[in-house]
C-alpha cells in the first residue's frame, strides 16, 4: 500500500468519524427540540402561582385567586396546611405531592403542586401555551469535536450553595469537581447531583459568551459519572435552562466557581421568549 493510499484510508476514517458523530449531536439535538414540543414539555409551562396558607379558590372567573384560560368558572380549591397541599374538586378532596405527577385536571389544563423550599406553588400546564404556539426553534453551534472534552475528575465532597431565579438559596450534594483544558489553558467546573442517587452529575455554568451569544443566566450540561478518575464534557450538548422558554420556570443559577473565562462556542444560543 503506497503512503497516498495511507493517507487516503486515514482521512476517510476520520470523515467518517466526524460524520458520525455530527450525526449523534444532530439527533440528540432534535430530540431536546421533541422534549420541549411534547405535550407537557417546557413550551407549555403557562404560568406560576404560589399558595398561601389556607384556601387558594382556582378557575376561569377572574375573582379566582388562581385564575385560569379554560375549565369552570369556579373549579375547586386548593388547601395548603402545615406543608401539605389538597385539592377539592367535585366534591372530592385528596392529597398532591409536590414535584410529583399528581395532577388536577381542569378543562385542557393540568395542575401540579412544586415546593421550592418553604414556598409552595401551582404550576400551570396549557398545551395550547402561547409559548409552544410561537416556537421556532432552537439555534446552535456546528457540532464541533474540539467542545468534547475528557476531563480530570477531583473527588472532593462538599455541600454546595446554587441560588435559583427566585431568590432561594438550595444546599446541594456535590462530589467533586472536574479539570479539563480549552484552548490552551485550565478550567474547573463542579456539578452537584439533582436529587440522592442520582446517576448523573449536572452541571450549571456561564462563559464569555452568557448574555451575549448564548443565554444570559448560562447553560445546563450533563455527564456520566466518573470512571477511572475521569469525566466528559461534551459542550455541544449544553442546553438553555427552562427559564429561556417559560418565565413560570425556577431555574437554578451559576455557582461562582463555574463562571468560566472562555468563550464555549457550543451547544445551545440564546432563545428569547
Amino acid at each position: 500500500m503506497t503512503w497516498r493510499m495511507v493517507l487516503a484510508a486515514l482521512a476517510g476514517v476520520a470523515l467518517f468519524a466526524a460524520t458520525a458523530y455530527q450525526t449523534e449531536i444532530g439527533q440528540w439535538r432534535r430530540q431536546r427540540e421533541e422534549g420541549l414540543k411534547r405535550d407537557g414539555g417546557w413550551l407549555s409551562v403557562a404560568g406560576l402561582f404560589w399558595l398561601h396558607e389556607g384556601a387558594n379558590t382556582f378557575g376561569q372567573d377572574p375573582g379566582n385567586e388562581i385564575a385560569l384560560p379554560d375549565g369552570a368558572a369556579h373549579a375547586g380549591v386548593f388547601q395548603l396546611h402545615n406543608g401539605k397541599v389538597t385539592v377539592t374538586m367535585d366534591g372530592a378532596t385528596r392529597e398532591l405531592w409536590p414535584d410529583s405527577l399528581d395532577v388536577a385536571k381542569v378543562g385542557r389544563l393540568s395542575l401540579f403542586v412544586i415546593q421550592r423550599s418553604d414556598k409552595f406553588g401551582i404550576r400551570l400546564k396549557d398545551p395550547d401555551s402561547q409559548y409552544r404556539r410561537e416556537f421556532k426553534g432552537i439555534e446552535t453551534y456546528p457540532a464541533q469535536e474540539e467542545y468534547q472534552v475528557t476531563a480530570k475528575w477531583v473527588a472532593a465532597p462538599e455541600k454546595m450553595p446554587i441560588l435559583n431565579v427566585i431568590g432561594q438559596t438550595e444546599s446541594m450534594d456535590s462530589p467533586g469537581y472536574a479539570v479539563f483544558t480549552l484552548h490552551g489553558q485550565e478550567y474547573r467546573l463542579r456539578p452537584y447531583l439533582e436529587t440522592p442517587g442520582a446517576k448523573e452529575l449536572f452541571y450549571v455554568f456561564r462563559d464569555q459568551t452568557s448574555a451575549k451569544e448564548t443565554y444570559g443566566a448560562g447553560r445546563f450540561l450533563y455527564s456520566a459519572m466518573p470512571l477511572d478518575g475521569k469525566v466528559v464534557l461534551d459542550f455541544n450538548k449544553a442546553y438553555n435552562p427552562p427559564c429561556a422558554f417559560t418565565p413560570y420556570a425556577t431555574c437554578p443559577l451559576p455557582p461562582p466557581e463555574n463562571r468560566l473565562a472562555v468563550r464555549i462556542e457550543a451547544g445551545e444560543k440564546k432563545y428569547g421568549h
